[in-house]
Protein backbone atom coordinates (compact mmCIF):
# COMPACT_ATOMS: atom_id res chain seq x y z
CA UNK A 1 0.00 0.00 0.00
CA UNK A 2 1.57 3.62 -1.48
CA UNK A 3 2.57 5.45 2.17
CA UNK A 4 1.46 8.88 0.75
CA UNK A 5 3.31 11.93 2.02
CA UNK A 6 6.98 12.68 2.20
CA UNK A 7 9.29 9.86 0.72
CA UNK A 8 6.30 8.34 -0.99
CA UNK A 9 7.22 7.54 -4.99
CA UNK A 10 4.44 7.92 -7.39
CA UNK A 11 3.57 5.02 -10.28
CA UNK A 12 6.76 6.23 -12.19
CA UNK A 13 9.36 6.60 -9.91
CA UNK A 14 8.61 10.24 -9.08
CA UNK A 15 9.02 11.04 -5.55
CA UNK A 16 6.59 13.11 -4.05
CA UNK A 17 7.60 16.79 -2.87
CA UNK A 18 3.87 17.52 -0.74
CA UNK A 19 4.58 17.21 2.96
CA UNK A 20 2.35 14.67 5.00
CA UNK A 21 0.47 16.68 6.63
CA UNK A 22 -0.86 18.46 3.37
CA UNK A 23 -0.93 15.29 1.36
CA UNK A 24 -3.68 14.19 4.57
CA UNK A 25 -5.63 17.04 4.06
CA UNK A 26 -5.98 17.01 0.28
CA UNK A 27 -7.42 13.08 0.25
CA UNK A 28 -9.75 14.49 3.15
CA UNK A 29 -10.95 17.37 1.17
CA UNK A 30 -10.97 15.05 -2.39
CA UNK A 31 -13.57 12.69 -0.40
CA UNK A 32 -16.29 15.08 0.30
CA UNK A 33 -16.64 15.71 -3.13
CA UNK A 34 -20.20 14.74 -3.51
CA UNK A 35 -19.42 11.97 -6.45
CA UNK A 36 -17.79 9.36 -3.42
CA UNK A 37 -21.35 10.00 -1.71
CA UNK A 38 -23.76 9.86 -4.06
CA UNK A 39 -25.36 6.50 -3.22
CA UNK A 40 -24.55 6.95 0.65
CA UNK A 41 -27.90 6.17 2.72
CA UNK A 42 -30.24 9.52 3.54
CA UNK A 43 -30.10 10.56 6.87
CA UNK A 44 -33.61 9.45 7.22
CA UNK A 45 -32.74 6.11 5.94
CA UNK A 46 -30.24 6.11 8.76
CA UNK A 47 -32.29 7.18 11.20
CA UNK A 48 -34.28 4.42 10.55
CA UNK A 49 -31.86 1.89 9.85
CA UNK A 50 -31.11 2.39 13.68
CA UNK A 51 -34.40 2.46 14.88
CA UNK A 52 -34.65 -1.07 13.32
CA UNK A 53 -31.65 -1.88 14.89
CA UNK A 54 -32.43 -0.98 18.18
CA UNK A 55 -36.01 -2.89 17.67
CA UNK A 56 -34.17 -5.89 16.67
CA UNK A 57 -31.87 -5.76 19.31
CA UNK A 58 -35.06 -5.46 21.78
CA UNK A 59 -36.82 -8.64 20.47
CA UNK A 60 -33.71 -10.58 20.34
CA UNK A 61 -33.22 -10.22 24.27
CA UNK A 62 -37.08 -10.68 24.49
CA UNK A 63 -36.92 -13.91 22.62
CA UNK A 64 -33.76 -14.84 25.35
CA UNK A 65 -36.47 -14.45 27.82
CA UNK A 66 -39.94 -15.48 26.25
CA UNK A 67 -39.92 -19.15 28.80
CA UNK A 68 -39.85 -16.64 31.61
CA UNK A 69 -42.49 -14.94 33.08
CA UNK A 70 -40.35 -11.56 32.86
CA UNK A 71 -40.56 -11.83 29.05
CA UNK A 72 -44.34 -12.32 28.97
CA UNK A 73 -44.53 -8.80 30.92
CA UNK A 74 -41.66 -7.17 28.24
CA UNK A 75 -43.77 -8.40 25.32
CA UNK A 76 -46.78 -7.09 27.18
CA UNK A 77 -45.14 -3.48 27.85
CA UNK A 78 -43.62 -3.51 24.39
CA UNK A 79 -47.28 -4.17 22.77
CA UNK A 80 -49.02 -1.89 25.16
CA UNK A 81 -46.20 1.02 24.11
CA UNK A 82 -47.11 0.68 20.44
CA UNK A 83 -50.95 0.52 20.96
CA UNK A 84 -50.51 3.74 23.07
CA UNK A 85 -48.14 5.54 20.44
CA UNK A 86 -50.34 4.46 17.76
CA UNK A 87 -53.71 6.18 19.59
CA UNK A 88 -51.27 9.13 20.76
CA UNK A 89 -50.88 9.96 17.20
CA UNK A 90 -53.99 9.19 15.56
CA UNK A 91 -56.52 9.44 18.26
CA UNK A 92 -59.32 7.46 19.11
CA UNK A 93 -61.27 5.54 15.76
CA UNK A 94 -63.50 7.81 14.33
CA UNK A 95 -61.96 11.12 15.32
CA UNK A 96 -60.68 11.72 12.02
CA UNK A 97 -63.94 11.71 10.53
CA UNK A 98 -65.60 13.48 12.81
CA UNK A 99 -63.51 16.55 12.42
CA UNK A 100 -63.80 16.24 8.63
CA UNK A 101 -67.22 14.90 7.70
CA UNK A 102 -70.07 17.45 6.99
CA UNK A 103 -72.99 17.27 9.03
CA UNK A 104 -75.50 17.38 5.56
CA UNK A 105 -75.32 14.77 2.71
CA UNK A 106 -74.25 15.68 -1.13
CA UNK A 107 -77.68 14.87 -2.14
CA UNK A 108 -79.42 18.76 -2.31
CA UNK A 109 -80.16 21.04 0.05
CA UNK A 110 -83.05 19.63 2.36
CA UNK A 111 -85.42 21.94 4.84
CA UNK A 112 -85.71 21.36 8.82
CA UNK A 113 -89.24 20.26 8.19
CA UNK A 114 -87.96 17.88 5.47
CA UNK A 115 -85.13 16.48 7.78
CA UNK A 116 -87.68 16.45 10.49
CA UNK A 117 -90.43 14.53 8.56
CA UNK A 118 -87.72 12.06 7.80
CA UNK A 119 -86.50 11.58 11.35
CA UNK A 120 -90.26 10.61 12.53
CA UNK A 121 -90.49 8.42 10.01
CA UNK A 122 -87.16 6.70 10.36
CA UNK A 123 -88.21 6.51 14.13
CA UNK A 124 -91.73 4.96 13.52
CA UNK A 125 -89.94 2.30 11.99
CA UNK A 126 -87.44 1.66 14.67
CA UNK A 127 -84.37 2.86 12.51
CA UNK A 128 -82.75 4.99 15.68
CA UNK A 129 -79.10 5.36 13.44
CA UNK A 130 -81.25 7.37 10.61
CA UNK A 131 -83.60 8.83 13.03
CA UNK A 132 -81.04 10.05 15.04
CA UNK A 133 -78.93 11.55 12.50
CA UNK A 134 -81.95 13.08 9.96
CA UNK A 135 -83.24 14.68 13.60
CA UNK A 136 -79.86 16.34 14.42
CA UNK A 137 -79.99 17.69 10.64
CA UNK A 138 -83.26 19.55 11.56
CA UNK A 139 -81.93 21.07 14.90
CA UNK A 140 -78.84 22.53 12.45
CA UNK A 141 -80.85 23.32 9.35
CA UNK A 142 -83.37 25.01 11.67
CA UNK A 143 -80.77 27.22 12.78
CA UNK A 144 -79.83 28.10 9.36
CA UNK A 145 -83.24 29.53 8.45
CA UNK A 146 -84.19 31.11 11.14
CA UNK A 147 -80.09 32.91 10.67
CA UNK A 148 -78.71 31.85 14.21
CA UNK A 149 -76.21 29.89 12.30
CA UNK A 150 -74.72 31.13 8.66
CA UNK A 151 -75.42 28.25 5.72
CA UNK A 152 -72.09 27.14 5.19
CA UNK A 153 -71.40 23.94 3.23
CA UNK A 154 -69.38 21.27 4.98
CA UNK A 155 -69.91 22.05 8.80
CA UNK A 156 -69.76 19.44 11.31
CA UNK A 157 -71.45 18.71 14.01
CA UNK A 158 -69.29 19.95 16.53
CA UNK A 159 -68.41 23.01 14.75
CA UNK A 160 -72.67 23.79 14.35
CA UNK A 161 -72.89 23.05 18.04
CA UNK A 162 -69.87 25.45 19.02
CA UNK A 163 -71.36 28.02 17.35
CA UNK A 164 -75.39 27.70 17.94
CA UNK A 165 -73.98 27.53 21.57
CA UNK A 166 -72.32 31.08 21.72
CA UNK A 167 -75.88 32.48 20.25
CA UNK A 168 -77.86 30.46 22.59
CA UNK A 169 -75.35 29.62 25.44
CA UNK A 170 -78.10 29.03 28.11
CA UNK A 171 -78.42 25.63 25.75
CA UNK A 172 -74.57 25.33 24.91
CA UNK A 173 -74.48 22.42 26.99
CA UNK A 174 -76.88 20.39 25.85
CA UNK A 175 -76.14 21.37 21.68
CA UNK A 176 -72.23 19.96 22.62
CA UNK A 177 -74.15 16.40 24.11
CA UNK A 178 -76.61 16.61 21.16
CA UNK A 179 -73.31 16.96 18.90
CA UNK A 180 -71.44 13.87 20.57
CA UNK A 181 -74.36 11.85 20.14
CA UNK A 182 -74.39 12.41 16.41
CA UNK A 183 -70.87 12.09 16.13
CA UNK A 184 -70.79 8.63 18.18
CA UNK A 185 -73.74 7.04 16.15
CA UNK A 186 -72.95 8.26 12.58
CA UNK A 187 -69.38 7.62 12.71
CA UNK A 188 -68.09 5.36 15.75
CA UNK A 189 -69.87 2.24 17.29
CA UNK A 190 -72.35 2.87 19.53
CA UNK A 191 -76.09 1.85 18.88
CA UNK A 192 -78.74 3.99 18.58
CA UNK A 193 -81.51 4.03 20.51
CA UNK A 194 -84.99 5.33 20.75
CA UNK A 195 -83.65 7.74 23.89
CA UNK A 196 -81.21 9.20 21.42
CA UNK A 197 -84.11 10.20 18.99
CA UNK A 198 -86.05 11.47 21.91
CA UNK A 199 -83.21 13.96 23.60
CA UNK A 200 -82.79 15.49 20.16
CA UNK A 201 -86.31 15.98 18.85
CA UNK A 202 -87.03 17.61 22.65
CA UNK A 203 -83.70 19.70 22.08
CA UNK A 204 -85.37 20.92 18.96
CA UNK A 205 -88.79 21.72 20.28
CA UNK A 206 -86.57 23.89 22.88
CA UNK A 207 -84.48 25.61 20.77
CA UNK A 208 -87.51 26.42 17.83
CA UNK A 209 -88.87 28.57 21.30
CA UNK A 210 -85.54 29.52 21.97
CA UNK A 211 -84.31 33.61 21.27
CA UNK A 212 -80.58 33.76 20.62
CA UNK A 213 -78.54 36.20 22.56
CA UNK A 214 -78.09 39.63 21.18
CA UNK A 215 -74.39 41.17 20.95
CA UNK A 216 -73.93 44.08 23.20
CA UNK A 217 -74.59 47.13 21.36
CA UNK A 218 -71.35 49.68 20.75
CA UNK A 219 -72.61 51.91 23.85
CA UNK A 220 -72.75 48.74 26.34
CA UNK A 221 -76.56 48.35 26.38
CA UNK A 222 -78.02 45.41 24.58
Amino acid sequence: MPNWGEGALLAGGTPVTVPRDQARDAARQELLNPVYHQHDPSLLERIETWISDRISDLFSGLGAATGSSTGVVLLLLVAAAVVAAVWWRLGAPGRQARSTTGLFEVDGPRSAAQHRAAAQQHAAAGEWPEAVREQMRAVVRDLEERTVLDVRPGRTADEAAAEAGRALPAHAAALAAAARTFDDIAFGDRTAAAGDYQSLAELDRTLRATRPALAPAAGGTA
